[in-house]
């Protein structure tokens, strides 16, 4: 396996439903919103196996202070290879000018954010989140 890291913001539609429902993402039943989401986000990394598109890292950003990372996939089968950690440190040296970059990370999550420099505020106030389709 080759690994391959491309900044890029243009994905096929079938590339990215696939990586987004190989991780039960509700967002991958909209893969024409996904093509045009992706493309709007300020900075986009993805991990590459020659066709297969293995994770995805996507932020968006206030453009000084503060950058807000919003995807950071990687497909169950490839996840330990060290694919997060790529697009982690890709994200972090985009942004090292910055004074922070904030994502929200399930609980099962916490410990690779961890591993990678993030600090967890715990006790925070919650996020909320609502769907606007059904």
């Amino acid at each position: 396996m080759k690994l391959e890291v491309k900044d890029t913001h243009d994905f096929d539609k079938d590339v990215l439903q696939e990586l987004f429902l190989s991780l039960d993402w509700s967002s991958g039943y909209y893969p024409d919103k996904l093509v045009v989401a992706i493309r709007n986000y300020a900075a986009v990394y993805s991990v590459w196996d020659g066709e297969r598109l293995l994770g995805l890292a996507a932020a968006m950003d206030d453009g000084i202070m503060t950058a807000y990372v919003h995807y950071v996939l990687v497909r169950p089968d490839c996840q330990g290879l060290g694919v997060g950690r790529m697009l982690m440190d890709k994200v972090k040296e985009h942004y090292k000018d910055y004074l922070r970059i904030v994502l929200n990370a399930y609980n099962d999550k916490i410990p690779f954010y961890e591993k990678c420099g993030f600090k967890a505020e715990r006790g925070e106030t919650p996020m909320f989140i609502t769907e606007m389709w059904t």
